[in-house]
């Protein structure tokens, strides 16, 4: 329950965030940092266990049928990551106070913050990987949103940003479905135990190639590197938080995880290995060719980043747990840097060093700790970023995966590390030493620096400290390499060829430093980073190809629009009939009742073709929609049916709406588009005729209609079988629909922002109206209750009930030309918002009671948890409904 508690916590805390933005302004970061420290508090309790060899977990059934489940769980990786995500935080929730302005929209940062840092907590903690994936998408979303909060020239960074991440989301999605299809579990200690049986086929290949994508994605590896830059236009929280410590670390934890299958394999091996020493280098190339504080550690990051992929991909024990140390130490001393960096923006103005210089002299103590996270950078003893670079230099020289490769290896790194040294020096020496530009200025308030103060002090104690780490790390190790024995860390452990190779690194980087002037005139020769621009022209490329194959449902004409999939259903009909090999069964023999509401329906049909008015079309299609109506009732389809009508009245609404900016009569057709569209139509009611022929009425009941009208009442308490499907057995298909239904309520709202409601244009029908909707408002009101509480025995339930009720709204609506409402104070978005709550919430309740989600459960007094799912539906239907009511009812929606 431990980790229940932790992860649901954060999820309280994103909820507050706002609340308390609201209440304490932006001092609402230091409840949700003391938020943070309190969960890490509560994964603390198990921490014996964990550094003990065993590995806390709590789990649920979620879908039982494809072996997915809601598993947590705590082992020693996660819990290195889990301090990361929650120690990082706490800090940044505690920077965030003092860096804020008022203009910034305090609870939406503070929400979007603590959101993300509990989908990160859940991505480390999450025991499946469908769990894995949904935290994975939500990290990123979130982040879209994060650097979009700046405005306008945060949008396409954040596009960029998400659409990246989300491509390498894909990747891993197919290869979770492809593990899943080969190993038949989802669940991540299974699969990484079944490492022989996945890597027996061809499948693992792909598997293994879909996770260095998605790996490479979200840790800005070669060639997917340029969105990080970007994205630091976020604001220096988001960027220190997110963008260095956190977000990109979630490649970097995917590539730890599933070392334990592919250590060792050529493929993965040479792809990591090489990708991360060339992401390494280009990083640290750009990075010294920047001025702008913030760029230049936007491209240390990417560097660094690349420096752990690289080691993951040397694959030995040594390199290993080097990557693991420098997992640690590059979140701590690069979200230190991040925040002091922000600091100096705010104070000084600018991040420029040719524009600020001589800081050391107005700002000591910012200075101090810009030097101890800089010389962590920079590898220089005794900071811990010495003690990791040395690992790494360690691990580099012991490749194995050709000949010379730990030398190939080695240098490189140490070159990459030399570049990283010199800029290091030059972000110290820029901003701190030489004349001071600024004498006006002094050192922030000690509540801005103490959360920077905390990092910078801890890098620079676990150097000489790092032996208190070594039972983590050790930990961390046997879940990424079972077979391996970790290493202990130290400060010193006497003359070696990686301190050798820290002195090269050393001497190289100073020597690239005093030579700056030349060095900068070198690297103005290197080709610009135009990564985003060459996305940019991608993504054009797309949209104008996307136009053209849209371009023929942007005509006037609907026959554009009914073209292709009339021709469709034309082609498909044809392929069907070149593939049948025969109908199974005989045909039931036909009722007389059936032939005359055929006859009808020809008339009707007939109608539509001759009408010339656009009234009379509409009035004749409604026709027709009740005639099959009536054919469902006969059929013995009363909910199909009572669907069915509901529909056909309020699309006889939506049409009183949209027909009063149209003339009154119908535009005259050509002859000839006439005839082409009269055989086009007559084709495909061949075609849907034959469908129907074919594919209906020859077969019996199938297997799975057996099983509902078998077990629907016993399991689930209801005789109305349509509705136990609905709630009960596809729940979670239900769910997803009606997903879909709050989305399109959502663009109907963005598409009609800022449009006028009409005024008096349906006047002449108060005189009828009016006192028909005073009438019939609360008779139908009480018609949708009942409908609503009588849906699981009965015809009904939460989606013919909101119509129903929506049938209220319309009257309303066509009563007072907008201005009469049935209830003044009816929002559609709270009713959306709250119908998807109680829904997901019933299917939360239910698994927390130990049922798999959206199980149904009888309650007392008849309640059961399918009548509370069906009463959500019910409330976001209606939300749709009166969203599109009142969207149709626009002035701008139509022409006057």
């Amino acid at each position: 329950m431990v980790l229940v508690v932790a992860l649901a916590s954060m999820g309280g805390l994103a909820v507050l965030a706002p609340l308390l933005a609201r209440l304490l302004g932006r001092n609402a970061g230091y409840v949700l940092a003391a938020g943070f420290v309190a969960v890490a508090a509560v994964l603390g309790t198990a921490g014996p266990e964990v550094l003990a060899g065993e590995a806390p977990a709590a789990s649920w059934p979620w879908l039982p049928r494809f072996g997915v489940s809601l598993t947590l769980r705590l082992d020693g990786l996660t819990a290195l990551f889990c301090i990361l995500v929650l120690g990082v935080g706490a800090l940044i929730l505690g920077y965030c106070p003092r860096y804020l302005r008022p203009e910034h929209r305090h609870g939406s940062i503070y929400f979007q913050l603590t959101a993300f840092g509990g989908g990160m907590l859940g991505l480390v903690l999450a025991g499946d990987l469908v769990l894995v994936y949904v935290f994975w998408e939500l990290t990123s979303v979130l982040s879209f949103f994060l650097i979009g909060s700046v405005g306008a020239r945060g949008n396409a960074p954040a596009v960029r940003a998400l659409l990246v991440t989300t491509m390498g989301g894909l990747a891993l999605l197919t290869a979770i479905v492809l593990m899943a299809v080969r190993l038949g579990t989802t669940d991540l200690a299974g699969v990484l135990a079944a490492r022989d049986q996945l890597l027996g086929t061809p499948v693992g290949h792909a598997v293994a190639a879909l996770l260095i994508v998605a790996a490479f994605t979200k840790s800005a590896q070669t060639p997917f590197s340029f969105w990080l830059p970007g994205a630091m236009v976020a604001i220096t929280p988001v960027s220190a938080y997110l963008h260095a410590a956190t977000m990109v670390k979630a490649g970097i934890y995917l590539l730890l995880r599933f070392t334990t299958v592919y250590a060792g394999r050529p493929g993965w091996s040479l792809t990591l290995l090489t990708v991360g020493l060339v992401t390494a280098i280009i990083g640290a190339l750009r990075a010294l060719r920047e001025h702008d504080l913030k760029s230049l550690l936007a491209y240390s990051t990417v560097s660094q980043l690349g420096l752990l992929v690289a080691a993951i991909g040397v694959g030995t024990t040594v390199a290993l747990a080097a990557a693991v140390l420098h997992t640690f130490a590059h979140a701590l001393f690069k979200a230190t840097l991040f925040m002091l960096v922000g600091i100096i923006d705010r104070e000084a103005g600018s991040r420029d060093i040719r524009q600020i210089s001589g800081l050391r002299r107005v700002m000591p103590v910012t200075a101090t700790l810009t030097g101890l996270a800089g010389l962590s950078l920079a590898g220089v003893a005794p900071m811990i970023g010495f003690v990791s670079k040395e690992s790494l230099f360690q691990g580099f020289a012991s490749a194995t995966l050709f000949p010379g490769a730990g030398t190939v290896a080695a240098a490189l790194a140490v070159f990459a590390s030399a570049l990283t040294f010199a800029y290091g020096v030059r972000l110290l020496y820029g901003a701190f030493a030489g004349p001071t530009m600024q004498r006006t200025l002094y050192e922030p308030s000690w509540l801005f620096l103490a959360p920077a103060a905390i990092a910078a002090v801890a890098s620079a104690a676990l150097g000489p400290g790092v032996v208190v780490l070594n039972p983590l790390m050790h930990r961390a190790m046997r879940d990424v390499e079972p077979w391996g024995t970790p290493p202990s860390f130290q400060l010193w452990h006497g003359f070696s060829p990686e301190l050798v190779l820290s002195g090269l690194t050393i001497a190289l980087g100073s020597v690239l430093f005093l030579a700056r002037n030349r060095v900068d005139r070198l690297l103005r020769r290197l080709p610009e980073d135009r990564g985003a621009q060459r996305f940019e022209a991608f993504y054009l490329t797309l949209v104008r190809l996307g136009t053209v194959v849209g371009r023929p449902d942007h005509r006037r004409s609907a026959g554009s629009y009914l073209a292709r999939p009339v021709v469709g259903l034309v082609l498909l009909a044809v392929a069907g009939l070149g593939v049948t090999t025969g109908l199974p069964g005989a045909y039931p023999p036909s009722r007389a009742l059936d032939w005359g509401v055929v006859v009808l329906l020809v008339a009707a049909v007939s109608a539509v073709v001759l009408m010339r008015t656009t009234l009379g079309s509409v009035a004749a299609l409604g026709t027709v929609g009740l005639l099959v109506t009536t054919w469902f009732i006969t059929a013995g389809a009363p909910d199909v049916a009572l669907t069915l009508l509901l529909v056909e009245i309020l699309t006889a609404v939506v049409a009183a709406l949209a027909l009063r900016g149209l003339p009154a009569r119908l535009a005259p057709v050509h002859r000839f588009g006439a005839l082409g569209a009269g055989v086009l139509a007559g084709l495909a009611g061949l075609a849907a005729a034959a469908g129907t022929f074919a594919l209906t009425g020859r077969r019996d009941l199938s297997a799975a209609g057996e099983y509902y009208l078998d077990v629907a009442e016993e399991a689930t308490g209801g005789r109305n079988v349509v509705n136990t499907i609905l709630v009960d057995f596809r729940g979670l298909d239900t769910l997803g629909e009606i997903s879909v239904l709050a989305s399109v309520a959502l663009g109907l709202t963005l598409l009609f922002a800022g449009a006028r409601p009409v005024a008096g244009r349906l006047a002449p029908y108060e005189p009828l109206l009016g006192p028909a909707q005073r009438l019939l408002a609360p008779i139908i009101v009480a018609l949708s209750l009942y409908l609503l509480l009588r849906g699981h025995d009965e015809p009904g339930g939460g989606f013919i009930a909101a119509l129903v009720a929506g049938m209220a709204v319309a009257l309303g609506t066509l009563s007072g030309g907008g201005r009469l409402r049935v209830a003044r104070g009816l929002r559609p978005a709270p009713l959306i918002a709250i119908g998807l709550l109680v829904c997901a919430g019933v299917g939360l309740a239910v698994m927390a009671a130990g049922h798999p989600f959206l199980t149904p459960v009888k309650g007392p007094f008849g309640l059961s948890t399918s009548l509370l799912f069906d009463a959500g539906v019910f409330l976001l239907v209606l939300g749709v409904m009166v969203t599109t009511i009142n969207r149709f009812n626009l002035a701008e929606g139509f022409p006057p």
